[in-house]
C-alpha cells in the first residue's frame, strides 16, 4: 500500500474516531451495489468528505489496487469490451514511463491513475469510441485538445478525448507532462 493510502487511512481514525474496518463494517451492513452510493451514503448520513468517503468505497468493495492481487487484471478488465483501446493505453504509458522513474501506478476499477507526489492524470476507456485522459493542471486555460473539467469533486481539471491510437500527438504528450511537472 502506497504512502499516501496509509496516511489518509490514519487520518481517517483520527478525524472520524472510526478506523477503516469500522467504516467497511458500516457501508458492509447497507449492503449497496454502487461505488456512488457508497460515497453518497457516508457524505450525506456521516458527514465525510469525499475523499475519505471514496477510501471508505474502494476498500468496502475491494475496487481499489490496494485490493486486489495483480494489479494487472484491473487493467485487463477495464479494457473487455473495448480492447481496440489497449494499444493506445500502452502506447501513452510508453511516452509517460519516459518521463521519470517516480511514476505510481494506481489502477481502479475504471480507470489508471498516475501519480508522482500527487495525482497528475487518469487513463481510461470510457466508452466503446471514446478514451479519455484525466489530467490535472488547475489553473491552466482550456487549449487546443485540453477541455476543462467544470464539475464538483472533479478528480481532475481537465481532460483530452481520443478516438484512436492516432489521436496520440506530441500536444497530447505534452499536455500529460506538463500535468506530469507539476505533480513533483
Amino acid at each position: 500500500m502506497d504512502q499516501a493510502t496509509l496516511t489518509m487511512i490514519e487520518n481517517l481514525h483520527k478525524n472520524t474516531g472510526k478506523t477503516l474496518e469500522q467504516w467497511i463494517d458500516i457501508v458492509k451492513k447497507e449492503s449497496f451495489a454502487k461505488h456512488g452510493d457508497i460515497i453518497n451514503f457516508l457524505k450525506e448520513q456521516h458527514n465525510l468528505t469525499y475523499g475519505f468517503a471514496n477510501l471508505i468505497a474502494h476498500k468496502s468493495k475491494g475496487s481499489d489496487a490496494g485490493s486486489v492481487e495483480n494489479q494487472d487484471d484491473l487493467i485487463h478488465k477495464q479494457y473487455q469490451g473495448k480492447e481496440h483501446f489497449k494499444p493506445l493505453y500502452d502506447k501513452l504509458m510508453a511516452e509517460i514511463q519516459g518521463f521519470g522513474k517516480d511514476i505510481e501506478l494506481a489502477p481502479k476499477n475504471a480507470y489508471v491513475s498516475l501519480k508522482r507526489k500527487k495525482q497528475f492524470a487518469t487513463l481510461q476507456p470510457a466508452t466503446k469510441t471514446r478514451f479519455e485522459i484525466g489530467i490535472n493542471l488547475k489553473g491552466q486555460a482550456p487549449k487546443g485538445k485540453l477541455e476543462a473539467i467544470n464539475s464538483a469533486n472533479a478528480m481532475c481539471s481537465h481532460k483530452i478525448n481520443l478516438a484512436d491510437i492516432s489521436d496520440i500527438d506530441k500536444e497530447v504528450i505534452d499536455w500529460i507532462k506538463a500535468a506530469y511537472e507539476n505533480a513533483g
